[in-house]
């Protein structure tokens, strides 16, 4: 397997397909309801919402340096985290959920049209080669499919209790 294969299949797996590590982000992200996306386990911590949209920011933000564009695209102000919800309803939550996979789409799209040698090569704009953005953004997934994956059981065990 090539190099160029090998990141798409990581980048596959830690979003979408079957991996040893468990859940994947979208997997993680399966059947969380807006009540429970808006959920904080205390004050000042983030949501899983939050971590939907901070994850497809820096999916957004890896797919600009690969294809040379500028700062500014993403589809909401700020940059890094977001805060969530600004209206607490499904369909606001379905909204993001589809930015997060559109997101995907257009990274992936863009790994896959590089050549194998950009893949060593630094992007103007980056500190990291184009190789490790891509591991990078994919180790971003499942380290927030953890995190996804603690709220949600913690939302279940608060629920519990109250029973």
């Amino acid at each position: 397997m090539n190099e160029l294969a090998l990141l798409l299949r990581v980048l596959d797996e830690s979003y979408e397909r079957k991996a040893w590590q468990g859940p994947n982000l979208r997997g993680a992200l399966r059947g969380v309801t807006a009540r429970q996306a808006a959920w904080r386990p205390s004050p000042g911590a983030h949501n899983v919402w939050e971590l939907l949209l901070h994850s497809a920011y820096w999916k957004y933000a890896v797919w600009r340096l690969l294809a040379g564009q500028r700062r500014g695209a993403f589809a909401e102000k700020g940059s890094n985290w977001f805060a969530r919800p600004v209206l607490r309803t499904e369909r606001a939550w379905r909204a993001d959920l589809a930015l997060l996979e559109r997101e995907h789409r257009r990274l992936r799209s863009a790994v896959a049209s590089l050549s194998r040698g950009a893949l060593g090569k630094r992007l103007p704009g980056s500190k990291y080669k184009t190789d490790t953005l891509v591991y990078g953004v994919a180790s971003h997934d499942v380290y927030h499919t953890g995190q996804i994956q603690i709220l949600k059981r913690l939302w279940r065990d608060r629920k519990k209790a109250r029973a």
